[in-house]
Parts: structure tokens; sequence; C-alpha cells
């Protein structure tokens, strides 16, 4: 199978608008999580998130178009277009082998959101034309090739919060089997709105720590009392090993694993056993690529949700695949910096982890004060740390029972 590597990255998160200033500030230790500005929050229980900030969609696509795209998608654009020039690719390349893989949680919901108000109070022939194509999550690949020309496979995850890393799978799949030469990821969310916050506020999900939204995210901290919304996008080109190194392209690392499972025990509530399986998985296939039985991993992105169970139950999976505590790499999440950015959060992730490997870096777990002996490991907590980094496993579990795993390693 072909050898699979990323020659190109970019993201928005709530830190700041592309991939250097939101990573400096991810290693500074810094939070975007705020009050919420994107609607009223009056009414409703949890008022803080992970808000994207001066963000002008009019920036990244034809002001005519904006309408016609949520605003998930909008981020999405921004995203790629970053990873886009990034990889600084040749004007010759064979665009019918150029495919894109995008992935979302839940899609246009703000859209959805709107549009059955108007259909309740006003009148359905008052409903947007454009609300079913702006919803839609596949439409984020859909507009996203149309702007780039992309006429390869045209793939969409929608696995809840591991849909982001799915994306990254699919994709390195289809290039492992020869489907495509080059792959655009692009994993985006927007759900800050009423019924997104007040949905998951209803599940007791999310944080309640109103007065200190700073603080309020905190995972693998024994106060921890749930997850805080973020938003953002997250975008990697992947390409065939082959074509990279023939044009000379900047490589930032090789897929050299991944793992995919399904807990089949409930449609809310965490366990270890999927988690663990799928890491296993991933650090399997890593062992073999690299023909290495002692392959060591050196750093790993938790999911890391700042949710009681998940946060337990993760560090007994990577201990359950690494033995004792003693045994096991260092850990971090960066959740309590950019908020839970659900199906986007995996892409934002693997942008984050691919950049931790250049520059040698550990991000920091922030907020993280009061040990929980159910979560002992090396959690990078408060502060950035260096170390050489050559392998890195990235995390991401959602709802339903899914899980995707994938590690990179330096080329």
């Amino acid at each position: 199978m072909k050898r699979v590597v990323i020659t190109g990255i970019g993201m928005i998160n709530a830190l700041g608008n592309d991939r250097d200033s939101s990573f400096q500030k991810i290693v500074n230790g810094e939070t975007g999580i705020g009050n919420i500005t994107l609607f009223n929050t009056d009414e409703y229980s949890v008022k803080i998130a992970g808000e994207v900030k001066d963000f002008d969609p009019k920036t990244v696509m034809n002001p005519r178009d904006v309408k016609k795209a949520d605003r998930f998608i909008h981020l999405g654009i921004k995203s790629s277009q970053e990873a886009m020039l990034d990889a600084k690719l040749p004007e010759n390349i064979d665009l019918d082998r150029f495919g894109i893989s995008s992935a979302a949680g839940i899609g246009g919901l703000p859209n959805i959101e709107k549009n059955s108000i108007v259909a309740e109070n006003k009148a359905p022939r008052r409903i947007s034309p454009f609300f079913i194509p702006s919803s839609l999550v596949n439409m984020l690949g859909g507009f996203i090739s149309i702007q780039h020309t992309l006429k390869g496979p045209n793939l969409s995850s929608v696995t809840a919060c591991a849909a982001g890393t799915h994306g990254i799978i699919e994709a390195t799949k289809t290039i492992m089997l020869g489907g495509a030469d080059r792959m655009l990821v692009v994993a985006a969310e927007s759900a800050i709105c009423g019924v997104g916050i007040g949905g998951f506020a209803s599940m007791k999900a999310l944080s309640t720590k109103n007065d200190s939204p700073e603080t309020s995210s905190k995972p693998f901290d024994s106060e921890r009392d749930g997850f805080v919304m973020g938003e953002g996008a997250g975008s990697l080109v992947l390409e065939d090993y082959d074509l990279a190194i023939e044009r000379g392209a900047k490589i930032y690392g090789e897929v050299i694993g991944f793992g995919e499972s399904g807990d089949a025990n409930h449609i809310t509530s965490p366990v270890v056993d999927g988690p663990y399986r799928a890491m296993k998985a991933a650090y399997e296939m890593a062992k073999r690529t690299t023909q290495n039985e002692n392959l060591k991993i050196d750093y790993i992105n938790a999911h890391g949700t700042s949710t009681p169970a998940n946060d337990k139950n993760e560090t007994l999976a990577i201990k359950m695949l690494f033995g004792e505590k003693e045994n096991c790499p260092p850990v971090s999440s960066i959740k309590g910096q950019t908020g839970h950015c659900l199906g986007a959060a995996g892409g934002i992730e693997a942008v984050t982890c691919l950049m931790a490997m250049e520059k040698n870096i550990m991000p920091p777990t922030i907020n993280y004060q009061n040990p929980d002996e159910d979560c002992d490991l090396d959690y990078v907590p408060n502060k950035a740390r260096e170390n050489e980094l050559n392998v890195v496993m990235s995390n991401s579990f959602g709802f339903g029972g899914t899980n995707g795993v994938v590690i990179f390693k330096k080329v």
C-alpha cells in the first residue's frame, strides 16, 4: 500500500484565525473560552463557549454566496484555504486524482434552528431556499471541492466528536488503496446556538461554571463538571509519499497508524473497551508500518473532554495499552483552551499534533489544579513542555460509541 504524508495544514478556533496564532496561544496556555455572544443566553443555564472571534466569511468566499452556506462551512473554507496555500502544490497536478474528505458532527444546526422558527412562526413558504444545501454536512466538502476544483473522491464523515479523525482515516485509506493521489481533509463545526447549547445542557454534558469561563474546562481535574462547547475547523492536505518527495514538498508527518472501533454499549455513556481497542489497533498498525515492535509513542493528544466519565475512561484505556502509569507517554488535552469543537476537534487536534511534532513541544493541559485518583497520568499540567517528538497519537471518541485514533510520525 502507498505511504501517506501531510504536506499542508490550517486551522481556525477560539484562540486564533490561523494555525500559527492559535498554536502559539495553545503553547502559551491561553484560552479562548468566554461568554457567548452569538445568541442571547438570558434564559439558558449555560452561558459560556469557545467562539471564533473577528471572522468575516466575506473574506473567504464571494459575499453573494455567504448566505448559501452555514457558519461551519465558512470556517471550513477558511482552514482549507490556509492548508492548500501551505502545501504549495504545483499548477499541473491531476485534479481528477485529488479528492476531499469532509467531517462534522452536526452540521448546520444554527440554520436548522432558524428555519424551524420561520416555519413555525411565519409560514413554510418563508423557509430559505438555501436552507437545505447550507445545512447538510457533506456540503462542507461540496463548497470546498468547487472552490479548489477537486474532482477526486468526495467523502464525508458524520460520526459525532470522532468525525474529524475519521475524516483523516478515510482520506488515508483512499490514498493507500490508490483511489486518489491527494486528499484534502476538512473538519468543521459551529453549533453554538440556542438549540445546540440548550440540547447539550439538557443532557447535563456541559460545564455550568459561568462565573469563571476561563477555568470552566478542566480536563482530568477532579473538579471537572462537563465540557465547554467550541467551534472552528482544521484542514490537512494528505499526499502520496512518493509524489510529495518527487516535488520536494515540506512534510509535516506520515500517517503510520489508525484505529477505529465501536462501543456497542450506550449511545451517550462512554466505556473503556471501545477507546482501548481503537488505540490498540492504531498502535499495532504503526508497529507494522515501521517494522518496529518497540515503537515509542512520545505524546498523546487526548480526547480529554473535561467530563467525569470520559477522562477517567480514557486514562484507564491508555494504561491498559501501555501498562503502569510510569510506562505511559505524556498526555494532554487542548479542550480547556479551544473548547470541545465536536466534529472539528479531530481535525484541529491533528493539526496541533503535527505542529507540536515539528516544534518539539507538548501542549499543556490548562486548569489542572486538583489531582483525581482515577486520572493519574502525566497530563503536562498547565505549562507546555519541550521534548523531542517523533511519534504522536491523537484520540477522538464520539456519541453513539464511535472511536477513532490516528498516529503520526516524523519523516
